[in-house]
């Protein structure tokens, strides 16, 4: 293993899901209107929190900060899986798959520190009322979403530049439906010692504390809310945490869950969907789940309709 050199491949072989034909047409169809839903539905959040000028809140920024995030988070990975089920081609370029360990990494950690910042947001706004617009101003928004970028950039760098120097000498067979680091790990040749240990660090600075974090938050909010006496007053505060409070269940479960339990190679398949969870799903859902109920965001939402159809309209009348 120490005598292994050559550590340049020039492509990896991308296994995806083991299923029938038909099956695999299925998938297709499931994970394709799966991305133009989430594209679509994270394009429709940016665009009304542009435009509706009552959008213009921090909640709604750092949501905006989210749905960019799931957009890119979903376009690096779900495209090339389609394009396999469509082509069977399942090469892809080592420089190819760098990149996309780079940027799955890059957006999934801002996930993580916005998705922080949003708990902190609603902390400050049930808990400390009166001083919210001072303490949630513009320069600091900005800051806390600065940070969850630029954090997100460096440390994926690093596990990127790790990971491209590492030497694959046995196999080239990533057994995953994307460039994972996790997969490409155990395709290495190399002592895996010193990354296991950089791991488990950053697992816990990038994951456990903000997941921490969040908890702690949200401690403080339940709470805040439990001593309000109005039953109105109680449930208006919880209303205006739930959406979030959804969106961090729906992206922690599944990765709680595929990281804490032991290792198998019978249960491949079964990791496999289980990240199709956090990597498809959760950013489909994130958009459904901030506008549904929302009153703010279905106002903006009717609108942007009008605004079409006043538009469309007069350029009907114009043409006649």
């Amino acid at each position: 293993m120490n005598n292994c050199t050559c550590n340049r491949l020039k492509e990896f072989f991308i296994s995806g899901f083991a299923t029938f034909p038909n099956g695999q047409i299925l998938i297709f169809i499931i994970l394709l209107l799966m991305y133009l839903l989430t594209v679509i539905g994270n394009v429709t959040i940016i665009i009304l929190v542009c435009v509706a000028s009552h959008l213009h809140t921090p909640m709604y920024f750092f949501l905006c900060n989210l749905s960019s995030a799931d957009i890119a988070y979903v376009t690096v990975t779900l495209p090339k899986l389609l394009s396999i089920f469509l082509t069977k081609d399942h090469n892809i370029t080592f420089s190819g798959c760098i990149t996309q360990l780079y940027f799955f990494l890059l957006c999934g950690q801002a996930d993580i520190f916005i998705l922080t910042c949003m708990a902190y947001d609603r902390y400050v706004a049930i808990c400390k009322p009166l001083q919210y617009s001072l303490i949630m101003n513009k320069g600091v928004c900005i800051a806390m979403s600065a940070f969850s970028w630029l954090t997100g950039i460096l440390n994926s760098l690093l596990h990127t530049l790790i990971a491209s120097s590492l030497p694959f000498c046995h196999s080239n067979i990533i057994d995953h439906f994307f460039c994972d680091l996790k997969a490409l790990s155990m395709l290495s040749a190399s002592d895996s010692t010193n990354r296991d240990i950089l791991t488990t660090v950053e697992s816990v600075f990038i994951g456990c504390v903000p997941f921490m974090l969040i908890v702690v938050s949200y401690v403080y909010i339940i709470s805040t809310i439990l001593k309000i006496q109005s039953s109105n007053g109680r449930l208006k505060a919880f209303s205006s945490c739930t959406s979030h409070l959804t969106t961090v269940i729906l992206f922690y479960g599944p990765i709680i869950f595929l990281y804490m339990k032991p290792e198998n190679d019978s249960s491949r398949e079964g990791d496999k969907v289980l990240s199709i969870l956090y990597v498809a799903v959760v950013p489909m859902l994130n958009p459904l789940v901030y506008s549904l109920r929302n009153k703010d965001v279905l106002g903006a939402t009717a609108k942007l309709k009008q605004y079409f159809k006043k538009s469309i309209g007069a350029y009907t009348e114009k043409s006649w």
